[in-house]
């Protein structure tokens, strides 16, 4: 089924589920080591990699966004937690959305001021830039801490539903 139902979420959410968290976990791992490369040529094939990625999970967040408002709605909340953790989880699942769309933001604004894209993505001559030296760089790092907490958090929420409480929530975002 595409589409969720009450008690399970569709192939289509799955999908975007999945996908975007592993491509997000490679985008940590990556853009952690682009902090710490001095070397421009290995930097910029790491970018190479790293700024589609970015774009691409900025793509599928506006895609689940789209999909959600406009085809499919959400399963019921599995009534196994109280109230206010069922609104923490949609705080954290807010907050995923405004952090992704706020990364791809800031990326491609790093991109697009440094210069780098030209060097990255069409072979021009030069060395990447101190992106560090552009607006949107803070922001870019602020929101890779907070990305990173807010995946331990979700996924110790989903973990602590699976193995403590065995309430099969973890089961809803998997195929049938």
């Amino acid at each position: 089924m595409q589409k969720s139902t009450p008690n399970k979420y569709g192939s289509v959410a799955v999908t975007i589920h999945w996908l975007t968290a592993l491509l997000i976990v490679g985008l940590l791992i990556s853009g952690n080591r682009l902090d710490g490369m001095t070397d421009s040529a290995a930097k910029a094939q790491l970018l190479m990699i790293h700024a589609p990625v970015g774009v691409l999970v900025g793509l599928l967040t506006v895609l689940r966004i789209f999909w959600w408002w406009r085809f499919d709605k959400k399963p019921e909340p599995a009534g196994t937690t109280p109230a206010w953790q069922e609104r923490a989880a949609q705080g954290v699942h807010v907050l995923f959305y405004v952090v992704i769309l706020g990364m791809a933001a800031s990326g491609v604004g790093m991109m697009v001021l440094s210069g780098a894209g030209e060097i990255v993505f069409g072979g021009a001559p030069g060395s990447l830039p101190d992106f560090g030296g552009y607006a949107p760089r803070m922001p870019h790092g602020i929101g890779a801490k907070v990305m990173f907490a807010l995946l331990i958090v979700h996924a110790g929420a989903a973990l602590y539903h699976h193995f403590l409480l065995k309430d099969e929530l973890l089961r809803r975002m998997w195929y049938r």
